[in-house]
């Protein structure tokens, strides 16, 4: 098949990459030009595991274009990949996605394509996408709502071997179109309607956010009871009912996703006049999660006007880097309202664009010269190989906030220092 990816992004890339992989012929479209150049090179602009691998072995089937017409000539699926980050008001910005509706041209040759609806829109977003498109005279192009449930880190598998892979149409022969598109990929099929596709996608991610926002407010009891929170989650966790994904204590979740699709259904039922209390709550313990490690900063040091903080760790999650909704931003942010010099280090993440005034080091180690005090903020496997008793030899002080619960905290304390997790009152 012939397809049209807009947006370059990590949904766009990776969709491309995968959708080429499976032997389709793809089109990436994005306006940036830097972006296309740095694709048509054969460099990736963002880091995900294995997608440049998979983009440079299927390079025959794969081009990039800022050409809209380029894009969709011949095309016979139309995948919008696009951003749809939230607005002053909580509500989802879909600028972009109706940028590429209007940008359709009003005449296909052949057979009409049919579009989907990769991004993650509101629900009642594909209606409103229908009716425009037949307002245009365009009521042949079929639609259909396809969300993506990939995790940025381990995209790639999640695309191909997929817990489900939901289809929502009007008409039921665009959806047995997008059904024959993704053969050869591993996982149940679900159909269904549109308004209920897009459905899933936020409910998938707000009860994620629910269940970290949980098991959170667990660990803070745990610290004042004197329980541990590992110890706890991993007993909850064997609960059939219950599981274990998604029960790890620590500072509170953020990313592209996760903070921006709360939010939006959110304000959805606020707009369709119903207040949705439990999320409204899961949102606020995560912003407060983040201030905790202040806290416990200053539990220690006391004041930390002065103090030179290593953040370890930018990124919103390891294997990524992605700094959207980063923790280590509203950490560095209030370290510097306290007066605080921070320093930060990362594998792969660039935090300069967002962190200013953040002194950014080339190695975990160097970020902890002359420190007070380290956060953890990101579980990358590099910090559980590091040296501990030299990195603490480099310190001015020998303070550690685990903030991902990733080290053992005796083997620390062995090291000369001043351990605090999330959650690990017994330890």
């Amino acid at each position: 098949m012939r397809i049209a990816v807009f947006g370059a992004g990590y949904v766009g890339l990776v969709t491309g990459a995968c959708m080429a992989d499976l032997g389709h012929d793809v089109v990436v479209r994005d306006i940036v030009s830097e972006k296309i150049e740095t694709l048509e090179r054969g460099d990736v602009p963002i880091y995900e595991p294995g997608l440049d691998e998979l983009l440079e072995r299927n390079r025959e089937r794969l081009r990039f274009t800022l050409d809209v017409a380029e894009a969709v000539h011949d095309a016979q699926f139309l995948y919008i990949c696009v951003g749809t980050p939230p607005t002053p008001s909580g509500d989802a910005d879909l600028s972009a996605v109706w940028t590429v509706i209007d940008e359709l041209p009003r005449d296909f040759d052949g057979e009409p394509p049919v579009l989907v609806m990769k991004s993650t829109v509101p629900v009642g977003t594909g209606a409103s996408v229908r009716a425009a498109l037949d307002v245009r005279g365009l009521e042949r192009i079929g639609y259909v709502s396809n969300p993506e449930f990939t995790a940025e880190g381990t995209a790639i598998h999640d695309f191909m071997h997929p817990d489900r892979t939901v289809i929502g149409s009007f008409r039921f022969d665009d959806g047995d179109a997008v059904e024959r598109l993704h053969q050869g990929i591993d996982g149940p099929i679900m159909r269904m309607d549109v308004a209920s596709a897009e459905m899933v996608k936020m409910a998938s991610n707000a009860f994620l956010v629910t269940r970290i926002s949980f098991i959170n407010e667990i660990a803070n009891v745990c610290e004042v009871t004197g329980a541990d929170v590992i110890q706890v989650a991993e007993a909850v966790g064997l609960d059939h009912r219950l599981g274990p994904h998604f029960l790890r204590a620590g500072i509170g979740y953020g990313g592209s996703c996760f903070p921006k699709d709360s939010l939006a259904l959110k304000q959805l039922a606020a707009n369709s006049g119903y207040h949705f209390q439990l999320l409204s709550a899961v949102i606020e313990v995560n912003e407060l999660q983040k201030r905790r490690v202040i806290n416990k900063l200053q539990k220690h040091l006391r004041s930390l006007r002065g103090k030179r903080v290593a953040l370890l760790g930018l990124a919103f999650k390891p294997n990524t880097d992605d700094m959207r909704e980063a923790p280590s931003i509203v950490l560095a942010a209030r370290l510097a309202a306290e007066g605080a010099e921070v320093t930060g280090w990362d594998p792969v993440a660039d935090g300069r664009a967002v962190l200013n005034g953040v002194h950014i080091a080339d190695s975990a180690l160097e970020a902890l010269d002359g420190a007070d005090a380290a956060v953890i903020v990101t579980e990358w496997p590099e910090l559980l190989e590091l040296d501990w008793d030299a990195a603490g030899s480099r310190m001015r002080n020998r303070l550690l906030v685990d903030g991902r619960n990733m080290l053992d905290p005796e083997a620390l304390r062995a090291h000369g220092f001043e351990y605090e997790g999330i959650g690990r009152g017994g330890s």
